[in-house]
Formats: structure tokens, sequence, C-alpha cells
């Protein structure tokens, strides 16, 4: 269906430029001037369309620039806001990132002080437990009774 679309305003365009070129054959046929002033006539015509063309596009050109040049300070601040607002956030995340670099190492400082609080009570709990043994070991007296052989009845 695209294609035929295509096709059909391709048909159209050709016909309108088909048309356009018999029109003026036609009427450089049946023009009550000679051929000098018809094309003297033409060249004028194409040449005030040209001017109006180019005026019309110096115009667009300056309404645009203008258009462009009103806008610019909006987004001159614009923008100068945006950089405001990503250096205050690189500041603040600068700030965080050392605020916890400083709690980890405040807290791996902490972990180690228990780790070693926790030694030395495990320690120190072994070392009396120990003492306790020996000492309770030191109580018990064993005393070794050497039997004398039986002597055998015969």
């Amino acid at each position: 269906m695209g294609i035929l679309r295509k096709v059909g305003k391709f048909g159209f365009i050709l016909g309108g430029i088909v048309g356009a070129a018999a029109g003026i054959g036609i009427g450089a046929l049946l023009a009550p001037r000679s051929g000098a002033e018809t094309r003297a006539m033409a060249a004028d015509a194409v040449n005030d369309a040209w001017d109006s063309a180019v005026d019309a596009y110096e115009g667009a050109a300056g309404k645009v620039s203008e258009r462009i040049n009103s806008v610019r300070p909006s987004v001159d601040a614009t923008t100068d806001d945006l950089r405001a607002k990503v250096d205050l956030a690189r500041e603040r995340m600068d700030q965080l990132r050392e605020s916890l670099s400083d709690v980890v190492s405040t807290t791996s400082a902490q972990v180690s002080d228990a780790v070693t609080a926790v030694t030395d009570t495990v320690v120190a709990a072994g070392e009396a437990a120990i003492e306790d043994s020996q000492s309770e070991a030191e109580a018990v007296q064993v005393e070794v009774v050497e039997e004398a052989p039986a002597e055998d009845a015969e």
C-alpha cells in the first residue's frame, strides 16, 4: 500500500510539472508580445520571485537568530544553575565518602579492641582453669601399695 501511495504522489507531481510546462508553452505561443518581450518579462518575474525568496529567507533567518539570542540568556542561566548543583553534589559526595571512611576506621579500631579484650578474657579464663586443675590434681594423693607375692602352696 505504501508503494502505491508513493507512485500516486509521484504521478501527481509529474502531472503538475507536465501541466505547468504545457501551460508555459501554450502561453508563449499565444502571447500577444514578441519572444524577446516575453522572455524579458519572464526573466523579470523570475528575478522578482528570487528576490522575494531571498528576502523571505533573510527575514526568517533574522527571526530565528533573534529568537536564539532571546533564549540564550535563559539557557546560559539554566546551564550555570545545573553546573552549580552538580558541583554541590560532588562536594557532598566527597564529604560523605570522607565521613564513611572515618566511620569505617573507627569501627575497625573498636572491633580490633573488642577482639583483643575477648582474647585476653578467654586466655585468662583458660589459665585460671588450668591453675584450678593443677590445684585439684595436687590435692589428690595417690598411694601405690605393692602386694607381696603369694607363696605357692604345694
